[in-house]
């Protein structure tokens, strides 16, 4: 292993966490619990990281308010689960490792630091009415609001979302129609919490970690840059950082943890690690890639996994902390009834309301004209979805903006003003049109996947909630970008059961731990599922600040024992 310790050090502590997300905020947390001094660095001026800017949703098979409303479920199915789904990408021990441990991390931090969790009523699995252990409701959990102003000095430095709507919890927006019927949400009810500072969404799971870390006296050093991991030829020993333009070391006397999410802003890294090209990005300018760069002169392993674009625009005008144009998902608004998407040749090429089915082929190349078929593509809707629906936030009714896509009285100018077939995107909508009359889409399924009508339907709407017509002149249409999956990317670090990373020979390195969206995602393989990402981050920084205390947890050969794995 490298040596390259200092003679001297400025800072000693036990524990450092680099990265103030979940996964390093739940790390240093444990720490501290367990007797540690523990520190965390912070990049950015703000803590919450990546966290933050989520919809905070957690995923936890057979937790215990689920149990609670009598919904059946166990370790064994969420892990059935997620095993035939990862395709065999994925490790079985990884994923049974997560799944038995979440629900352990859950009641651990509901205990230690006040985290308040519920179940997201009638949020079904991704792939409920397709897998026999996919369930309707109960492993998707989300945080009751958190009272801000009790951050004190923090409440300005902890992060909040630009683009989710954080007054609200999913139970609000839900029952009132969900994202497609936004004219119905409850705004008093927004008003005052915005008012009153309570967060909900990944604005509030964020808040309660940085609580749980301010209320045991950790440390959080913000606009503190971690360059390089210091190592004595054996064991990772500390850190050196940047703060101010002068460099810190910083001794750790029992491990580090990378948590610093991945690499998203960082188009060189998207290119060759995830084989994406210039991605569009929701997260911020220090999400780039600093996982490979700390841990990679130790010789940290690394491992990818099937990887998917995802899709979204951005209305001029409209910028965020960095000056950059604000990135919208596409996800909410390609799924409501009235819209569809098409490529260049005029056709549909997937399930625009069920994103794990559409867009896997947004970077398909065809081999016979070495091209990307589907790439470009536009977003057609018609005059209903601007009556009714808002597209990301344009509001319903709202002016629409200059340089938003462009618009026509007939399919086929539309067609002439972005170089879609025009033939062919008549004969699109036509098809489209009759079946979605019908409340069926023979071609790609649209409708067929419960958690589609959850996540962008309008429940108000008949016969299907996803599917509509378009037949209102005028018609719109906007050019669709690449965007990546709000730091969910397909390579991380390789990491052992407690989070200890690995070298090429699949050994553990002591004193290194990796968890969060630094690290691979062994435990999903070929599969995303909302809520994954926030209870791994917060289950790996949980084990490795137990390995790094010594107090390393037996679970998961018991139910390696248990299931006969």
């Amino acid at each position: 292993m490298l040596d390259n310790a200092p003679s001297a050090w400025d800072i000693e502590t036990d524990f450092i966490s680099i990265g103030s997300g979940i996964g390093g905020l739940s790390a240093a947390i444990t720490a501290s619990e367990l007797g540690l001094d523990a520190l965390v660095l912070e990049r950015a001026d703000q803590v919450g990281g990546v966290t933050a800017l989520s919809m905070g949703e957690v995923w936890v098979a057979g937790n215990h308010h689920a149990a609670a409303l009598e919904i059946e479920d166990s370790t064994e199915s969420g892990f059935r689960y997620l095993q035939r789904l990862s395709m065999g990408y994925g490790s079985d021990l990884a994923i049974l490792n997560k799944v038995a441990h979440a629900r352990e991390a859950l009641r651990y931090f509901e205990d230690r630091i006040g985290l308040k969790m519920e179940v997201i009523r009638d949020c079904p699995d991704y792939y409920y009415g397709h897998s026999n252990d996919a369930v309707a409701e109960g492993r998707m959990l989300e945080v009751a609001p958190f009272p801000a102003a009790t951050l004190g000095d923090w409440q300005e430095k902890t992060r909040i979302s630009p683009q989710m709507p954080y007054g609200m919890t999913h139970h609000d927006m839900f029952t009132a129609g969900g994202t497609a019927n936004i004219a119905r949400w409850d705004f008093g009810k927004m008003a005052e919490r915005l008012t009153n500072d309570e967060r909900c969404l990944g604005p509030g799971l964020a808040a309660y970690f940085v609580k749980g870390a301010l209320d045991r006296d950790v440390a959080l050093m913000t606009g503190t840059s971690a360059e390089e991991l210091i190592a004595d030829g054996e064991r990772v020993v500390g850190v050196r950082a940047v703060k101010d333009g002068r460099d810190i070391r910083i001794r750790a006397r029992k491990g580090v943890l990378v948590a610093v999410s991945s690499y998203e802003r960082n188009q060189d890294y998207n290119k060759t690690l995830s084989r994406q090209l210039e991605l569009g990005s929701m997260v911020f300018a220090t999400v780039d890639g600093a996982n490979f760069r700390l841990t990679g002169p130790l010789g940290a392993r690394i491992a990818s996994v099937p990887d998917i674009t995802s899709l979204g625009f951005t209305i001029p005008g409209m910028e965020g902390e960095d000056g950059r144009p604000l990135w919208n998902s596409a996800l909410p608004v390609i799924g409501q009834p009235h819209t569809i998407v098409v490529n260049r040749a005029g056709k549909r090429f997937g399930n625009e309301a069920f994103y794990r089915s559409f867009y896997y082929t947004i970077d398909h190349i065809d081999g016979a004209t070495q091209t990307h078929p589907n790439f470009p593509c536009w977003a057609v809707i018609d005059s209903q979805v601007r009556e009714k629906y808002p597209f990301g936030s344009v509001m319903p009714g709202s002016d629409w903006p200059e340089g938003l896509g462009v618009q026509a009285d007939t399919l086929r100018d539309l067609a002439a003003k972005t170089g879609i077939d025009g033939d062919a995107l008549e004969e699109t909508v036509a098809r489209f049109n009759a079946n979605a009359q019908n409340g069926v889409d023979p071609d790609f399924g649209r409708g067929e996947h419960p958690w589609s009508t959850w996540m962008c339907g309008d429940p108000f709407h008949e016969p299907c909630p996803v599917l509509g017509p378009l037949i209102k002149p005028p018609f719109f249409a906007v050019r669709l970008e690449r965007m990546g999956g709000t730091a969910i990317t397909s390579s991380g670090i390789l990491t052992d059961m407690h989070g200890a990373a690995l070298d090429w020979d699949d050994r553990p390195m002591p004193g290194l731990y990796v968890a969060g969206n630094s690290q691979a995602r062994m435990e999903t393989g070929a599969v995303m599922q909302s809520g994954i990402s926030n209870a791994r981050g917060m289950t790996y920084g949980w084990l490795a600040a137990r390995h790094a205390a010594g107090q390393p947890s037996t679970l998961l050969a018991r139910e390696v024992e248990r299931l006969g794995l």
